[in-house]
């Protein structure tokens, strides 16, 4: 019987083998989560029926925060994923074993449009979504040793591409979907790429390491005095970044209903709410080369761009998008119609600042992992937005008066969100600058070991 590599060669220079097979899985995966999570705004206000077939919609805050409470269980999960990977099964093992609930909650989401299906469909693919996150970004970075480390952060970059390629192809085809045919399509399609995800990725297994788990090993790891030091460090970054989650998730709520209140033709061509959302991903196409290979270069010209750096930018470029939504919606109301190409000047900004924060966090919490417990720190980070998202939750939760109408009505809710971003970066520049990189790496002893 064929035996898997359980460690990567540390003479090889190349790309290793398997990030094909990965960067396959993660587009064809990616399709499915944003597909579905694109509409899920609309179909809560304007498709949900009751259990005879009768409309029974959301109001829009209720549609925000459950939303917002979706998504937050989806970061909240990858703890579960990183204890299954790191500590029992290894992370193929787990990614492949819970991509099968993530194909039953597509099912579930498909063949039942009441808020009891849609509520079943959420909590299976929150399993799956969150459960396999924090394995498959971390099984990227078990498939390099020390000779060809050099090129980790080009192929998270790359692996990042992927995600958005997905994305961008969902965002498009799904609205459409919805509108043409349907909620029962509009769901199924999205769970038919995630089976196809799950085959790629089962494809290439014997082109991966598989780094076995650590067992009782992990457990000791992540309760040792070291362990517990890397997670208080780690959480005086991520406290930060979660506000960031915060405002960036609602491109998939508050900023597709105010979508749905513009004007939005375009060349004669009317953009639905829900697609106005694939100028993220397609803007992720262009930037992540062009900070990879134009901006970054350029910014070190005058100072050493550190990720910690790069974070604190994309931070302030947040503030400046948000600030340019609030600006909209106060046109909005006032009456007018602004075209939708306004929002999209905001989507460039907040792209910007997610290319700067969202893939540098992920290759900064992969360095930043001991080697037993890399799946379990990336589960760490994705707390952050989840942390993000439930605020978010919140807040929405919380406005909302007995009559429906709201307590941050308006800009005023935009505001509110800037005004917590603007001060959340000015302390990350301050308290970042005392932060000590400590770097570990597959197939080299962790420093002072």
């Amino acid at each position: 019987m064929r035996r898997y590599r359980s460690q990567p060669d540390n003479d090889d220079t190349q790309l290793p083998q398997g990030i094909p097979y990965i960067v396959g899985n993660e587009a064809a995966e990616r399709f499915s989560y944003y597909g579905m999570r694109a509409i899920l705004v609309v179909f809560m206000t304007q498709y949900l029926t009751d259990s005879s077939g009768q409309l029974a919609v959301l109001s829009e805050q209720q549609a925000q925060g459950y939303f917002h409470l979706f998504v937050s269980a989806v970061y909240v999960m990858p703890l579960f994923g990183a204890l299954l990977a790191d500590a029992l099964l290894g992370k193929y093992k787990t990614i492949v074993g819970l991509s099968l609930f993530y194909c039953l909650g597509h099912l579930a989401m498909a063949i039942d449009s009441t808020l009891l299906g849609l509520l079943l469909g959420q909590g299976l693919i929150a399993i799956g979504a969150g459960g396999i996150k924090p394995c498959v970004s971390a099984h990227v970075g078990d498939q390099f040793g020390v000779a060809n480390r050099h090129l980790m952060g080009k192929v998270f970059s790359w692996f990042y591409f992927s995600i958005n390629l997905g994305a961008f192809a969902a965002m498009l085809m799904v609205p459409w979907l919805l509108k043409q045919f349907g909620p029962s399509l509009a769901f199924g399609v999205p769970g038919v790429l995630m089976l196809l995800a799950t085959s790629v990725f089962w494809f290439g297994r014997y082109r991966f390491v598989h780094v076995p788990p650590a067992g009782v090993g992990f457990i000791k790891a992540v309760c040792s005095p070291e362990g517990l030091k890397i997670f208080a460090k780690l959480a005086s970054v991520y406290v930060f970044v979660a506000m960031f989650w915060a405002l960036f998730e609602q491109n998939g709520s508050s900023w597709v209903l105010q979508a749905q209140k513009m004007d939005r033709m375009v060349w004669g061509v009317e953009i639905l709410p829900s697609q106005i959302q694939a100028a993220n991903p397609l803007l992720i196409l262009l930037l992540v080369p062009t900070f990879a290979y134009g901006i970054y270069p350029f910014l070190n010209r005058f100072f050493v761009l550190t990720a910690l750096r790069k974070i604190t930018l994309g931070l302030f470029l947040t503030v400046v998008a948000f600030a340019g939504v609030a600006l909209i919606q106060m046109q909005l109301d006032s009456g007018l119609k602004p075209p939708i190409v306004w929002q999209l000047f905001a989507y460039v900004l907040l792209t910007s600042a997610e290319v700067m924060v969202s893939i540098t966090c992920l290759e900064f919490s992969y360095s930043q992992a001991p080697n037993s417990m890399k799946s379990f720190v990336m589960a760490f980070y994705f707390l952050s937005v989840a942390a993000g998202n439930l605020l978010t939750s919140a807040v929405n939760f919380f406005i909302e008066n007995a009559d429906g109408s709201s307590q941050l009505a308006g800009a005023d809710y935009f505001w509110f969100f800037t005004g917590l971003m603007l001060v959340t970066a000015v302390l990350f520049a301050i308290t970042s600058r005392f932060y000590q990189e400590t770097p570990y790496y597959q197939g080299e002893n962790p420093p002072d070991a």
